[in-house]
């Protein structure tokens, strides 16, 4: 392990991390990421949901761990941010998306390597300021007069869930801002901007010193399902694929648990 951990960056710093990676790394095979001994080493880059920052920073450090000589980046957005970035040529390794429907315009263009498999499923809750002062106990509480809410727009996964959640309920919304990832979301809460966001289970667990998750019955109507593959034009494919495997392991699966998320 390098010491480091997985590095976050921007989406064109992982193009050049991607790029440099590919242009040295010794006697190992840049196109398959694989030393003289069949371990897995370079780069693996991996677009991720931004619901997933910290179990795959963890997840990541384990992954480098068990394959000396590797280095997990990750790039985190917005899934519909991400699968637009590897269509339109972002070189990537990795594709996990925190809803199918993202995916399928990555596999559609042909970039996946086989199919996706879900490796978790997320539900929604209702974020509040630590504590719920304002005593919200379900989406018709958000209606209130002068109630501010932050949404996630409706392309990106928590936006289509709480869109689903919203009409189950019969609960007409109107938020005060829409955002492009569910960290977005969250920190509008944690700012003091607005009053309740919807947003992960999980997200509101990472975040639990700052917020409350309030549980409400219809967040059961808009589980996501997690898919995760391989990039048909991975840079490193030995190591997507290790990675892809590595996220179904019993100690990922563990990480993910623990951070909230349902089993697959």
């Amino acid at each position: 392990m390098n010491g480091r951990g997985p590095r976050t960056t921007a989406a064109a710093l992982v193009v050049v991390a991607a790029l440099a990676a590919a242009g040295c790394g010794g006697g190992d095979d840049p196109a398959t990421g694989g030393g003289a001994d069949g371990r897995v080493t370079g780069t693996v880059t991996v677009f991720a949901a931004a619901s997933l920052t910290e179990s795959f920073t963890r997840i990541g450090r384990d992954f480098e761990a068990a394959n000396p000589g590797s280095t997990v980046t990750l790039n985190l957005a917005g899934s519909s941010a991400l699968a637009n970035q590897i269509n339109q040529g972002a070189p990537a390794d990795v594709f996990a998306s925190a809803a199918p429907r993202n995916m399928t315009t990555v596999t559609e263009a042909g970039n996946a390597d086989g199919m996706p498999s879900i490796f978790a499923r997320n539900q929604l809750v209702i974020a509040v300021p630590r504590g719920n002062p304002k005593g919200v106990t379900g989406l018709a509480d958000l209606t209130r007069p002068g109630a501010k809410v932050a949404l996630c727009a409706d392309q990106v996964p928590c936006g289509a869930a709480a869109r689903t959640a919203l009409d189950a309920a019969g609960v007409a919304l109107t938020p005060v801002t829409l955002e492009q990832d569910v960290k977005g979301a969250l920190a509008k809460v944690k700012l003091g901007e607005v009053d309740a966001a919807l947003v992960y289970r999980t997200d509101a667990r990472a975040a639990a010193a700052d917020v409350t998750g309030v549980e409400f019955p219809e967040s059961a109507r808009a589980v996501n399902g997690y898919p995760i593959v391989a990039l048909k034009d991975a840079p490193n494919q030995a190591g997507a694929r290790a990675f892809v495997a590595y996220v179904h392991s019993a100690p990922a699966q563990a990480v993910l648990a623990e951070a909230g998320f349902q089993a697959p």
